[in-house]
Protein backbone atom coordinates (compact mmCIF):
# COMPACT_ATOMS: atom_id res chain seq x y z
CA UNK A 1 0.00 0.00 0.00
CA UNK A 2 1.30 3.56 -0.98
CA UNK A 3 1.51 6.29 0.66
CA UNK A 4 -0.67 8.99 0.27
CA UNK A 5 -0.09 11.82 -2.13
CA UNK A 6 1.61 14.74 -0.28
CA UNK A 7 0.18 17.53 -2.62
CA UNK A 8 -3.56 18.83 -3.21
CA UNK A 9 -5.02 16.50 -4.82
CA UNK A 10 -8.73 16.28 -5.10
CA UNK A 11 -8.99 16.07 -8.94
CA UNK A 12 -7.27 13.10 -8.39
CA UNK A 13 -10.26 10.45 -8.33
CA UNK A 14 -8.57 7.33 -6.95
CA UNK A 15 -12.14 5.20 -7.61
CA UNK A 16 -12.72 5.89 -10.90
CA UNK A 17 -8.87 6.56 -11.89
CA UNK A 18 -8.87 9.52 -13.25
CA UNK A 19 -7.29 12.77 -13.19
CA UNK A 20 -8.71 16.24 -14.43
CA UNK A 21 -6.04 18.22 -16.02
CA UNK A 22 -7.77 21.11 -16.46
CA UNK A 23 -9.65 21.51 -12.97
CA UNK A 24 -6.27 21.21 -11.30
CA UNK A 25 -4.58 23.64 -13.69
CA UNK A 26 -7.32 26.41 -12.97
CA UNK A 27 -7.30 25.96 -9.43
CA UNK A 28 -3.35 25.79 -9.23
CA UNK A 29 -2.85 28.60 -11.10
CA UNK A 30 -5.66 30.74 -9.45
CA UNK A 31 -2.77 32.73 -7.71
CA UNK A 32 0.48 32.29 -6.43
CA UNK A 33 -0.29 30.56 -2.89
CA UNK A 34 -1.88 27.76 -5.02
CA UNK A 35 0.97 27.05 -7.23
CA UNK A 36 3.69 27.25 -4.73
CA UNK A 37 2.35 24.75 -2.61
CA UNK A 38 2.56 21.99 -5.65
CA UNK A 39 6.17 23.11 -6.23
CA UNK A 40 9.39 21.47 -5.63
CA UNK A 41 11.62 23.93 -4.10
CA UNK A 42 14.87 22.21 -5.74
CA UNK A 43 18.67 22.35 -4.79
CA UNK A 44 20.57 19.89 -6.19
CA UNK A 45 23.64 20.65 -8.41
CA UNK A 46 26.60 19.25 -7.23
CA UNK A 47 28.52 22.23 -6.51
CA UNK A 48 25.83 23.59 -4.49
CA UNK A 49 26.92 25.75 -1.04
CA UNK A 50 25.46 25.73 2.62
CA UNK A 51 24.96 29.18 2.02
CA UNK A 52 22.56 28.43 -1.01
CA UNK A 53 20.66 25.53 1.44
CA UNK A 54 20.49 28.41 3.47
CA UNK A 55 18.74 30.68 0.91
CA UNK A 56 16.27 27.85 -0.54
CA UNK A 57 15.04 26.78 2.76
CA UNK A 58 14.34 30.14 3.58
CA UNK A 59 12.60 30.95 0.29
CA UNK A 60 10.76 27.83 0.57
CA UNK A 61 9.48 29.21 4.56
CA UNK A 62 8.70 32.81 2.97
CA UNK A 63 7.04 30.80 -0.32
CA UNK A 64 5.54 28.04 1.32
CA UNK A 65 6.45 25.40 -1.60
CA UNK A 66 5.71 21.97 -0.97
CA UNK A 67 8.79 20.72 -0.20
CA UNK A 68 12.14 21.70 -0.60
CA UNK A 69 14.94 18.91 -2.43
CA UNK A 70 18.50 18.66 -1.63
CA UNK A 71 21.04 16.29 -2.18
CA UNK A 72 21.69 13.84 0.77
CA UNK A 73 24.92 15.46 2.31
CA UNK A 74 22.74 18.77 2.85
CA UNK A 75 19.44 16.66 4.12
CA UNK A 76 20.21 17.45 8.05
CA UNK A 77 20.89 20.81 7.64
CA UNK A 78 17.72 21.42 5.64
CA UNK A 79 15.58 19.60 7.82
CA UNK A 80 17.53 21.85 10.85
CA UNK A 81 16.74 24.86 8.90
CA UNK A 82 12.62 24.47 8.37
CA UNK A 83 12.00 22.69 11.70
CA UNK A 84 8.41 24.50 13.00
CA UNK A 85 7.71 25.93 9.49
CA UNK A 86 6.01 22.64 8.13
CA UNK A 87 7.51 22.60 5.09
CA UNK A 88 9.01 19.11 4.52
CA UNK A 89 12.16 18.07 3.07
CA UNK A 90 12.85 16.07 0.16
CA UNK A 91 16.71 14.11 -0.46
CA UNK A 92 17.92 12.13 -3.99
CA UNK A 93 18.52 8.84 -4.17
CA UNK A 94 20.79 7.05 -6.52
CA UNK A 95 21.05 10.56 -8.12
CA UNK A 96 21.08 11.44 -11.02
CA UNK A 97 22.77 7.90 -12.60
CA UNK A 98 19.87 5.54 -11.21
CA UNK A 99 23.14 3.02 -11.34
CA UNK A 100 23.23 2.30 -7.78
CA UNK A 101 23.44 -0.93 -5.81
CA UNK A 102 19.67 -1.85 -4.38
CA UNK A 103 21.76 -2.66 -1.06
CA UNK A 104 23.15 1.00 -1.57
CA UNK A 105 19.45 2.43 -2.15
CA UNK A 106 17.88 1.11 1.02
CA UNK A 107 20.86 1.63 3.32
CA UNK A 108 20.95 5.17 1.60
CA UNK A 109 16.89 5.85 2.63
CA UNK A 110 16.68 4.56 5.56
CA UNK A 111 19.50 7.03 6.54
CA UNK A 112 18.09 10.05 4.92
CA UNK A 113 14.33 8.94 6.98
CA UNK A 114 16.45 8.97 9.59
CA UNK A 115 17.77 12.35 9.10
CA UNK A 116 14.49 13.48 8.38
CA UNK A 117 13.21 13.84 5.11
CA UNK A 118 9.83 13.08 4.14
CA UNK A 119 9.89 12.62 0.13
CA UNK A 120 12.58 10.84 -1.48
CA UNK A 121 13.31 10.73 -5.12
CA UNK A 122 15.21 8.00 -6.55
CA UNK A 123 16.02 7.86 -10.29
CA UNK A 124 14.87 4.67 -12.21
CA UNK A 125 17.83 2.26 -13.21
CA UNK A 126 18.10 3.36 -16.51
CA UNK A 127 20.54 1.17 -17.48
CA UNK A 128 18.57 -2.28 -16.31
CA UNK A 129 15.27 -0.77 -18.05
CA UNK A 130 16.89 -0.18 -21.35
CA UNK A 131 18.68 -3.72 -20.91
CA UNK A 132 15.02 -5.52 -20.75
CA UNK A 133 15.68 -6.74 -16.83
CA UNK A 134 12.40 -5.11 -16.03
CA UNK A 135 12.08 -7.30 -12.84
CA UNK A 136 15.60 -5.87 -11.44
CA UNK A 137 14.04 -2.43 -12.38
CA UNK A 138 10.69 -3.50 -10.26
CA UNK A 139 12.91 -4.78 -7.50
CA UNK A 140 14.92 -1.86 -6.89
CA UNK A 141 11.99 0.50 -6.79
CA UNK A 142 10.37 -1.70 -4.23
CA UNK A 143 12.96 -1.77 -2.46
CA UNK A 144 13.03 1.81 -1.85
CA UNK A 145 9.33 1.80 -1.78
CA UNK A 146 9.13 -0.51 0.91
CA UNK A 147 11.42 1.65 2.93
CA UNK A 148 9.92 4.47 2.61
CA UNK A 149 6.54 3.69 3.37
CA UNK A 150 7.22 1.90 6.87
CA UNK A 151 8.22 5.12 7.74
CA UNK A 152 5.60 7.03 6.61
CA UNK A 153 7.56 8.72 3.29
CA UNK A 154 6.76 10.02 0.02
CA UNK A 155 8.63 7.86 -2.96
CA UNK A 156 9.31 9.82 -6.24
CA UNK A 157 10.91 8.00 -8.97
CA UNK A 158 12.79 9.72 -11.99
CA UNK A 159 12.14 7.68 -14.89
CA UNK A 160 14.92 10.55 -17.12
CA UNK A 161 12.73 10.37 -20.08
CA UNK A 162 14.90 11.55 -22.44
CA UNK A 163 17.08 8.64 -21.97
CA UNK A 164 14.37 6.25 -22.92
CA UNK A 165 11.81 5.22 -25.77
CA UNK A 166 8.78 5.64 -26.01
CA UNK A 167 7.77 1.69 -25.42
CA UNK A 168 10.53 1.87 -22.37
CA UNK A 169 8.50 5.44 -20.87
CA UNK A 170 5.43 3.53 -21.23
CA UNK A 171 6.96 0.42 -19.39
CA UNK A 172 9.17 2.14 -17.00
CA UNK A 173 6.05 4.11 -16.07
CA UNK A 174 3.88 0.91 -15.17
CA UNK A 175 6.49 -0.85 -13.68
CA UNK A 176 7.16 1.86 -10.98
CA UNK A 177 3.63 2.31 -10.31
CA UNK A 178 3.51 -1.59 -9.09
CA UNK A 179 6.96 -1.79 -7.52
CA UNK A 180 5.12 1.00 -4.82
CA UNK A 181 6.05 4.60 -6.10
CA UNK A 182 3.60 7.62 -5.29
CA UNK A 183 4.94 10.05 -7.68
CA UNK A 184 6.67 9.41 -10.93
CA UNK A 185 8.76 11.88 -12.27
CA UNK A 186 10.25 13.28 -15.77
CA UNK A 187 13.79 14.35 -15.54
CA UNK A 188 16.93 15.20 -13.30
CA UNK A 189 18.00 18.03 -15.43
CA UNK A 190 21.78 16.40 -15.95
CA UNK A 191 20.84 14.40 -18.99
CA UNK A 192 20.33 15.97 -22.88
CA UNK A 193 16.24 16.85 -21.76
CA UNK A 194 13.89 18.06 -19.11
CA UNK A 195 10.11 17.77 -18.98
CA UNK A 196 8.17 17.68 -22.11
CA UNK A 197 4.36 17.92 -21.83
CA UNK A 198 4.12 15.11 -24.23
CA UNK A 199 6.22 13.24 -21.87
CA UNK A 200 3.57 14.14 -18.93
CA UNK A 201 0.47 12.97 -20.62
CA UNK A 202 1.99 9.63 -21.74
CA UNK A 203 3.03 9.26 -18.18
CA UNK A 204 -0.19 10.36 -16.51
CA UNK A 205 -2.30 8.37 -19.49
CA UNK A 206 -0.59 5.19 -18.00
CA UNK A 207 -0.87 5.77 -14.10
CA UNK A 208 -4.49 7.40 -14.25
CA UNK A 209 -4.98 8.43 -10.42
CA UNK A 210 -3.02 5.78 -9.38
CA UNK A 211 0.08 7.85 -8.41
CA UNK A 212 0.91 11.49 -9.12
CA UNK A 213 3.03 12.48 -12.12
CA UNK A 214 5.85 15.02 -11.15
CA UNK A 215 7.46 17.51 -14.27
CA UNK A 216 10.99 18.51 -13.46
CA UNK A 217 13.91 19.52 -15.78
CA UNK A 218 14.82 22.81 -17.12
CA UNK A 219 11.54 24.08 -15.64
CA UNK A 220 11.92 28.08 -15.18
CA UNK A 221 8.41 29.57 -16.38
CA UNK A 222 4.57 29.77 -15.36
CA UNK A 223 3.86 29.54 -19.44
CA UNK A 224 6.12 25.85 -19.32
CA UNK A 225 4.56 24.52 -15.94
CA UNK A 226 0.80 25.95 -16.99
CA UNK A 227 1.76 23.47 -20.34
CA UNK A 228 3.12 20.59 -18.14
CA UNK A 229 -0.01 20.76 -15.69
CA UNK A 230 -2.73 20.88 -18.31
CA UNK A 231 -0.85 18.10 -19.61
CA UNK A 232 -1.46 16.28 -16.41
CA UNK A 233 1.30 16.77 -13.60
CA UNK A 234 -0.01 17.31 -10.46
CA UNK A 235 3.80 18.17 -9.03
CA UNK A 236 6.37 20.53 -10.49
CA UNK A 237 10.45 20.32 -9.14
CA UNK A 238 12.32 23.34 -10.25
CA UNK A 239 15.31 26.00 -9.39
CA UNK A 240 13.90 28.48 -10.58
CA UNK A 241 10.70 28.39 -7.90
CA UNK A 242 11.32 32.24 -6.86
CA UNK A 243 10.98 33.33 -10.28
CA UNK A 244 8.07 31.32 -11.24
CA UNK A 245 5.93 32.32 -8.19
CA UNK A 246 6.80 35.92 -8.65
CA UNK A 247 5.92 35.65 -12.39
CA UNK A 248 2.49 35.06 -11.11
CA UNK A 249 2.15 38.00 -8.21
CA UNK A 250 4.25 36.81 -5.17
CA UNK A 251 6.98 39.85 -3.80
Amino acid sequence: MTASIAVPNSDLDFDNGTFDSAAFTAKTLADWQSLAAIIDHSLVKQDATRAQVETLCADAARYRFACVVVNPVWTATAVRLLAGTGVPVGATIGFPLGASLVSTLRQEAAALIRLGARELGMVLPIGLMKSGNHDAVHHAIHAVATVAHHHGAVLKVNLETCLLTMQEKLRASEIAIQAGADFINTATGFASGGATPADVALMRGVVGARCGVKAAGRIRTVAQVRALLEAGANRIGSSASVAIVRELGAE
